[in-house]
Protein backbone atom coordinates (compact mmCIF):
# COMPACT_ATOMS: atom_id res chain seq x y z
CA UNK A 1 0.00 0.00 0.00
CA UNK A 2 0.79 3.69 -0.11
CA UNK A 3 1.67 5.24 3.12
CA UNK A 4 2.68 8.94 4.08
CA UNK A 5 6.12 7.89 5.92
CA UNK A 6 9.55 8.97 7.94
CA UNK A 7 12.37 7.37 9.44
CA UNK A 8 13.75 10.72 11.73
CA UNK A 9 11.76 13.33 13.77
CA UNK A 10 12.11 16.31 12.07
CA UNK A 11 13.26 14.86 8.58
CA UNK A 12 12.08 14.29 5.41
CA UNK A 13 8.43 13.17 5.21
CA UNK A 14 7.60 11.46 1.84
CA UNK A 15 4.88 8.83 0.73
CA UNK A 16 6.34 5.34 0.01
CA UNK A 17 5.15 1.85 -0.53
CA UNK A 18 4.92 -0.40 2.21
CA UNK A 19 3.12 -3.54 3.45
CA UNK A 20 -0.10 -4.26 3.69
CA UNK A 21 -1.18 -4.63 6.64
CA UNK A 22 -3.01 -7.85 8.32
CA UNK A 23 -5.57 -7.89 11.34
CA UNK A 24 -4.29 -9.66 14.91
CA UNK A 25 -7.40 -11.87 16.66
CA UNK A 26 -9.06 -9.40 18.12
CA UNK A 27 -8.26 -6.48 15.35
CA UNK A 28 -9.17 -5.55 11.76
CA UNK A 29 -7.85 -3.55 9.06
CA UNK A 30 -10.14 -0.71 7.50
CA UNK A 31 -9.91 0.54 4.07
CA UNK A 32 -9.40 4.39 4.51
CA UNK A 33 -11.74 6.73 2.97
CA UNK A 34 -10.81 9.86 4.93
CA UNK A 35 -8.43 10.58 7.27
CA UNK A 36 -7.88 14.29 9.06
CA UNK A 37 -4.74 16.05 9.31
CA UNK A 38 -4.16 17.16 12.55
CA UNK A 39 -1.21 19.01 15.05
CA UNK A 40 -1.04 16.22 16.79
CA UNK A 41 0.34 14.65 14.12
CA UNK A 42 2.82 17.52 13.52
CA UNK A 43 3.77 17.09 17.35
CA UNK A 44 4.59 13.70 16.47
CA UNK A 45 6.92 14.40 13.71
CA UNK A 46 8.91 17.15 15.90
CA UNK A 47 9.48 13.97 18.01
CA UNK A 48 7.07 15.37 21.01
CA UNK A 49 5.31 12.28 21.59
CA UNK A 50 7.05 9.39 23.25
CA UNK A 51 4.59 6.53 22.47
CA UNK A 52 5.97 6.73 18.52
CA UNK A 53 9.01 4.73 17.02
CA UNK A 54 10.73 5.24 13.80
CA UNK A 55 9.83 4.17 11.05
CA UNK A 56 6.27 6.02 11.33
CA UNK A 57 3.26 5.96 9.31
CA UNK A 58 1.00 9.32 11.34
CA UNK A 59 -2.68 9.63 11.07
CA UNK A 60 -5.56 9.15 13.78
CA UNK A 61 -8.27 10.51 12.32
CA UNK A 62 -10.26 8.06 9.96
CA UNK A 63 -13.21 6.71 8.49
CA UNK A 64 -13.46 4.05 6.16
CA UNK A 65 -14.80 0.51 6.01
CA UNK A 66 -13.38 -2.86 6.87
CA UNK A 67 -11.58 -4.86 4.94
CA UNK A 68 -10.87 -7.91 6.78
CA UNK A 69 -11.26 -8.99 10.68
CA UNK A 70 -9.58 -10.70 12.89
CA UNK A 71 -10.83 -14.33 14.48
CA UNK A 72 -11.90 -12.89 17.44
CA UNK A 73 -13.79 -10.27 16.60
CA UNK A 74 -17.75 -10.53 17.16
CA UNK A 75 -19.25 -7.62 16.39
CA UNK A 76 -18.04 -6.43 13.12
CA UNK A 77 -17.53 -7.90 9.81
CA UNK A 78 -15.83 -6.64 5.86
CA UNK A 79 -17.92 -4.28 4.50
CA UNK A 80 -19.11 -2.46 7.47
CA UNK A 81 -18.78 1.63 7.66
CA UNK A 82 -16.51 2.91 10.68
CA UNK A 83 -14.64 5.19 12.55
CA UNK A 84 -13.13 5.07 16.01
CA UNK A 85 -11.43 7.50 18.89
CA UNK A 86 -7.91 8.29 18.36
CA UNK A 87 -7.75 6.73 21.89
CA UNK A 88 -8.92 3.31 21.84
CA UNK A 89 -9.12 1.60 25.07
CA UNK A 90 -8.08 -2.30 26.05
CA UNK A 91 -11.21 -2.88 27.79
CA UNK A 92 -9.89 -5.07 31.07
CA UNK A 93 -7.67 -2.40 32.58
CA UNK A 94 -9.25 -0.41 36.11
CA UNK A 95 -9.51 2.85 33.60
CA UNK A 96 -11.95 0.93 30.46
CA UNK A 97 -13.55 -0.86 33.51
CA UNK A 98 -14.97 2.64 34.83
CA UNK A 99 -15.63 3.71 31.39
CA UNK A 100 -13.08 6.07 31.03
CA UNK A 101 -11.25 4.13 27.58
CA UNK A 102 -9.89 7.39 26.56
CA UNK A 103 -6.92 7.19 29.57
CA UNK A 104 -6.79 3.53 29.42
CA UNK A 105 -3.72 1.98 30.55
CA UNK A 106 -2.81 -0.17 27.59
CA UNK A 107 -4.02 2.43 24.94
CA UNK A 108 -3.72 1.98 21.50
CA UNK A 109 -3.44 4.65 19.44
CA UNK A 110 -3.43 4.46 15.28
CA UNK A 111 -0.53 7.31 14.36
CA UNK A 112 1.35 7.57 17.76
CA UNK A 113 1.48 3.86 19.49
CA UNK A 114 1.02 2.14 15.90
CA UNK A 115 0.99 3.20 12.38
CA UNK A 116 -1.55 5.70 11.44
CA UNK A 117 -4.10 6.27 8.74
CA UNK A 118 -1.63 8.52 6.07
CA UNK A 119 -2.43 4.99 4.10
CA UNK A 120 -4.60 2.85 2.08
CA UNK A 121 -5.04 0.82 4.71
CA UNK A 122 -4.70 0.80 8.64
CA UNK A 123 -4.82 -2.04 11.23
CA UNK A 124 -6.92 -1.51 14.22
CA UNK A 125 -6.18 -3.34 17.81
CA UNK A 126 -9.46 -3.66 20.41
CA UNK A 127 -11.61 -3.35 17.78
CA UNK A 128 -15.06 -4.82 19.24
CA UNK A 129 -15.08 -2.09 22.01
CA UNK A 130 -13.71 0.80 19.94
CA UNK A 131 -15.24 0.82 16.32
CA UNK A 132 -17.79 2.92 15.78
CA UNK A 133 -20.77 2.58 12.72
CA UNK A 134 -20.78 5.26 10.89
CA UNK A 135 -24.98 6.64 10.06
CA UNK A 136 -25.65 6.17 6.09
CA UNK A 137 -26.48 9.93 6.39
CA UNK A 138 -22.82 10.88 7.32
CA UNK A 139 -20.10 11.03 4.67
CA UNK A 140 -16.81 9.67 5.36
CA UNK A 141 -14.56 13.05 5.45
CA UNK A 142 -16.73 14.23 7.57
CA UNK A 143 -17.02 10.88 10.07
CA UNK A 144 -13.21 11.33 9.66
CA UNK A 145 -13.40 14.98 11.14
CA UNK A 146 -14.86 13.83 14.07
CA UNK A 147 -11.88 11.00 15.42
CA UNK A 148 -9.53 13.89 17.52
CA UNK A 149 -10.40 17.32 17.52
CA UNK A 150 -14.58 17.38 17.49
CA UNK A 151 -14.98 14.19 20.04
CA UNK A 152 -12.20 15.73 22.25
CA UNK A 153 -13.89 18.79 22.40
CA UNK A 154 -17.53 17.52 22.95
CA UNK A 155 -15.83 15.64 25.70
CA UNK A 156 -14.02 18.86 27.02
CA UNK A 157 -17.36 20.82 26.72
CA UNK A 158 -20.21 18.69 27.59
CA UNK A 159 -18.69 15.30 30.05
CA UNK A 160 -16.04 17.67 31.61
CA UNK A 161 -16.94 21.49 31.91
CA UNK A 162 -21.00 20.28 31.78
CA UNK A 163 -21.31 23.56 30.23
CA UNK A 164 -25.25 24.57 30.66
CA UNK A 165 -27.53 26.34 28.79
CA UNK A 166 -27.45 30.39 29.32
CA UNK A 167 -23.68 29.78 31.06
CA UNK A 168 -20.43 31.26 29.20
CA UNK A 169 -18.14 29.67 27.00
CA UNK A 170 -14.53 30.87 26.50
CA UNK A 171 -12.66 29.61 23.43
CA UNK A 172 -8.75 30.37 22.84
CA UNK A 173 -7.87 29.48 19.55
CA UNK A 174 -10.15 28.85 16.63
CA UNK A 175 -8.23 25.79 14.78
CA UNK A 176 -10.23 22.70 14.34
CA UNK A 177 -10.16 22.06 18.36
CA UNK A 178 -11.13 25.75 19.19
CA UNK A 179 -14.27 25.48 16.18
CA UNK A 180 -15.40 22.47 17.14
CA UNK A 181 -15.71 23.55 20.55
CA UNK A 182 -17.83 27.00 19.51
CA UNK A 183 -20.05 24.99 17.62
CA UNK A 184 -20.79 22.40 20.29
CA UNK A 185 -20.91 25.49 23.16
CA UNK A 186 -23.74 27.03 20.78
CA UNK A 187 -25.71 24.12 20.04
CA UNK A 188 -26.07 23.65 24.14
CA UNK A 189 -27.64 26.86 23.91
CA UNK A 190 -24.56 28.75 26.03
CA UNK A 191 -23.19 32.18 25.16
CA UNK A 192 -19.26 31.54 23.17
CA UNK A 193 -16.46 34.13 23.14
CA UNK A 194 -14.44 33.31 20.54
CA UNK A 195 -10.19 34.34 21.35
CA UNK A 196 -7.06 34.07 18.63
CA UNK A 197 -4.83 36.72 16.72
CA UNK A 198 -6.09 35.83 13.20
CA UNK A 199 -9.15 38.25 12.01
CA UNK A 200 -9.90 35.27 9.16
CA UNK A 201 -10.31 32.74 11.88
CA UNK A 202 -12.18 35.11 14.24
CA UNK A 203 -14.73 35.46 11.03
CA UNK A 204 -14.74 31.91 10.74
CA UNK A 205 -15.25 31.38 14.27
CA UNK A 206 -18.48 33.79 14.20
CA UNK A 207 -19.84 32.30 11.21
CA UNK A 208 -19.97 28.69 13.31
CA UNK A 209 -21.49 30.25 15.80
CA UNK A 210 -19.67 32.73 18.06
CA UNK A 211 -21.47 35.56 19.25
CA UNK A 212 -18.44 37.25 20.28
CA UNK A 213 -14.78 37.77 19.80
CA UNK A 214 -11.55 39.07 21.12
CA UNK A 215 -8.48 39.68 18.92
CA UNK A 216 -5.75 38.86 21.37
CA UNK A 217 -3.10 40.58 19.16
CA UNK A 218 -4.64 43.57 19.57
CA UNK A 219 -5.91 43.15 23.33
CA UNK A 220 -3.55 44.35 26.39
CA UNK A 221 -5.06 42.26 28.47
CA UNK A 222 -7.53 39.19 27.48
CA UNK A 223 -9.01 37.92 30.67
CA UNK A 224 -10.31 41.80 31.11
CA UNK A 225 -11.20 41.77 27.82
CA UNK A 226 -13.64 37.80 28.60
CA UNK A 227 -14.64 39.60 32.05
CA UNK A 228 -16.07 42.47 30.65
CA UNK A 229 -17.99 40.73 27.64
CA UNK A 230 -19.30 37.52 29.85
CA UNK A 231 -20.05 40.19 32.93
CA UNK A 232 -18.00 38.97 35.12
CA UNK A 233 -15.67 35.77 33.37
CA UNK A 234 -16.42 32.43 31.73
CA UNK A 235 -18.53 29.63 33.39
CA UNK A 236 -15.89 27.33 31.38
CA UNK A 237 -12.66 27.82 29.01
CA UNK A 238 -11.25 25.84 26.56
CA UNK A 239 -6.59 26.27 25.90
CA UNK A 240 -8.00 24.50 21.93
CA UNK A 241 -4.32 25.87 21.19
CA UNK A 242 -1.85 24.83 23.85
CA UNK A 243 0.59 27.62 24.57
CA UNK A 244 1.68 29.33 27.73
CA UNK A 245 -0.32 32.50 26.99
CA UNK A 246 -3.37 30.97 25.84
CA UNK A 247 -3.10 28.78 29.37
CA UNK A 248 -2.90 31.67 31.67
CA UNK A 249 -5.70 33.53 30.03
CA UNK A 250 -7.86 30.71 29.70
CA UNK A 251 -7.96 30.24 33.38
CA UNK A 252 -7.36 34.02 34.23
CA UNK A 253 -10.91 35.01 32.08
CA UNK A 254 -12.58 32.23 34.36
CA UNK A 255 -15.52 33.82 37.03
CA UNK A 256 -15.28 32.51 40.25
CA UNK A 257 -16.13 28.26 40.60
CA UNK A 258 -15.07 28.18 36.84
CA UNK A 259 -13.49 25.81 34.91
CA UNK A 260 -10.82 25.10 32.36
CA UNK A 261 -10.37 22.89 30.23
CA UNK A 262 -6.64 22.15 28.97
CA UNK A 263 -7.17 20.18 25.36
CA UNK A 264 -4.33 22.09 23.22
CA UNK A 265 -0.97 20.13 23.89
CA UNK A 266 1.91 22.42 24.72
CA UNK A 267 5.51 21.77 23.49
CA UNK A 268 7.70 20.15 25.46
CA UNK A 269 9.96 22.80 26.75
CA UNK A 270 6.77 24.85 27.65
CA UNK A 271 4.67 21.99 28.97
CA UNK A 272 5.41 23.74 33.21
CA UNK A 273 3.55 26.45 31.84
CA UNK A 274 2.88 29.74 34.59
CA UNK A 275 -0.80 29.37 35.73
CA UNK A 276 -2.04 32.14 38.26
CA UNK A 277 -2.43 30.19 41.66
CA UNK A 278 -3.98 33.06 43.54
CA UNK A 279 -7.20 32.64 40.99
CA UNK A 280 -7.49 29.27 41.25
CA UNK A 281 -7.82 28.77 45.16
CA UNK A 282 -9.46 32.11 45.73
CA UNK A 283 -12.08 31.42 43.01
CA UNK A 284 -12.32 28.15 43.86
CA UNK A 285 -11.22 27.23 40.17
CA UNK A 286 -11.72 23.42 38.75
CA UNK A 287 -8.70 22.62 36.20
CA UNK A 288 -9.28 20.19 34.09
CA UNK A 289 -7.37 17.45 31.35
CA UNK A 290 -9.69 16.13 27.84
CA UNK A 291 -8.10 13.66 26.11
CA UNK A 292 -10.64 12.09 23.54
CA UNK A 293 -13.62 10.89 24.43
CA UNK A 294 -14.98 6.77 24.69
CA UNK A 295 -16.55 5.22 21.86
CA UNK A 296 -19.55 4.24 24.52
CA UNK A 297 -20.07 8.27 23.75
CA UNK A 298 -20.22 8.65 20.30
CA UNK A 299 -23.93 7.80 19.79
CA UNK A 300 -24.59 11.37 21.99
CA UNK A 301 -22.77 12.68 19.42
CA UNK A 302 -23.92 11.53 16.17
CA UNK A 303 -27.87 11.98 17.13
CA UNK A 304 -26.89 15.98 17.84
CA UNK A 305 -25.48 15.34 14.20
CA UNK A 306 -27.94 13.45 12.46
CA UNK A 307 -30.86 15.40 14.05
CA UNK A 308 -28.90 18.68 12.83
CA UNK A 309 -27.98 20.38 15.86
CA UNK A 310 -24.67 19.98 14.90
CA UNK A 311 -22.97 20.64 11.68
CA UNK A 312 -19.13 19.51 11.51
CA UNK A 313 -18.79 19.40 7.93
CA UNK A 314 -19.28 23.32 8.26
CA UNK A 315 -15.61 23.31 9.98
CA UNK A 316 -13.93 21.33 6.85
CA UNK A 317 -11.61 23.56 5.64
CA UNK A 318 -9.88 21.79 2.39
CA UNK A 319 -9.28 18.07 1.49
CA UNK A 320 -6.07 17.22 -0.14
CA UNK A 321 -4.98 14.23 -1.62
CA UNK A 322 -2.20 11.80 0.23
CA UNK A 323 0.38 12.98 -2.33
CA UNK A 324 -0.06 16.32 -0.58
CA UNK A 325 -0.07 15.13 2.99
CA UNK A 326 3.52 15.15 3.14
CA UNK A 327 4.12 18.73 2.98
CA UNK A 328 0.92 19.81 4.48
CA UNK A 329 1.61 18.04 7.72
CA UNK A 330 5.79 19.40 7.73
CA UNK A 331 3.84 23.08 7.76
CA UNK A 332 1.18 23.01 10.09
CA UNK A 333 2.73 24.88 12.54
CA UNK A 334 2.71 28.21 9.88
CA UNK A 335 -1.30 28.05 11.43
CA UNK A 336 -1.91 29.31 7.78
CA UNK A 337 -4.93 26.67 7.17
CA UNK A 338 -8.97 27.87 8.36
CA UNK A 339 -10.85 24.63 9.09
CA UNK A 340 -10.28 21.59 9.48
CA UNK A 341 -8.12 19.61 6.22
CA UNK A 342 -8.83 16.21 5.44
CA UNK A 343 -6.84 13.71 3.21
CA UNK A 344 -9.14 11.93 1.09
CA UNK A 345 -8.03 9.52 -1.96
CA UNK A 346 -4.57 8.06 -2.64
Amino acid sequence: MRAVYYDEFKGPVSVESVTDPAPTPAGVVVRVEATGLCRSDWHGWMGHDADIRLPHVPGHELAGVIESVGRDITGWKAGDRVTLPFVCGCGVCPQCESGNHQVCDRQFQPGFTHWGSFAEYVAIEYADINLVRIPETVDFVTAASLGCRFATSFRAVVDQGRLAEGQWLAVHGCGGVGLSAIMIGRALGAHVIAVDISESKLDFAQRIGAQFRVNAAHSSDVAEAIRDISGGGAHVSIDALGNPETCFNSIAGLRKRGKHIQVGLLAPEQRDARVPTGLIVAGELEILGSHGMQAHRYPHMLEMISSGRLSPEKLIGRTISLDQAAEALVNMDSFRETGVTVITGS
